[in-house]
């Protein structure tokens, strides 16, 4: 199986900044996409970056320019850099990953979610 370990979430003041950390790990696996999403309280969980092996970015709007996504392969972490950070930030930031892993004795698709990682943004 594989598993996500968010780290780095905490409490920052407005116009602060934040980094989140996810680390993958397991055996025989290999991921495609990894991304964040975040889930405020009484609202919907939402997407706020992803990242693939490629390089491929992709932002909510209501994050671009502030935060940033990045990846390190060889160590199947994806980070989450943001800046310029919104009471209207506050939420739990999930981790996820796509791709594919091996189980008996054949490939099967993979998707992850880490257990999510708390940002409060006081104003």
């Amino acid at each position: 199986q594989v598993q996500l370990v968010e780290s780095g979430g905490g409490l920052v003041q407005a116009g602060g900044s934040l980094r989140l950390s996810c680390v993958a790990s397991g055996s025989a696996f290999n991921i495609n996409s990894m991304g964040w999403f975040r889930q405020a309280p009484g609202k919907q969980r939402e997407l706020v970056a992803t990242i693939t092996s490629g390089g491929g970015i992709n932002y909510a709007d209501s994050v671009k320019g502030r935060f940033t996504i990045s990846r390190d392969n060889a160590k199947n972490t994806v980070y989450l850099q943001m800046n310029s950070l919104k009471p209207e930030d506050t939420a739990v930031y999930y981790c996820n990953a796509d791709g594919i892993y091996f189980s008996n004795f054949r490939y099967r698709n993979l998707e992850v979610w880490g257990p999510g990682a708390l940002v409060t943004v006081s104003s």
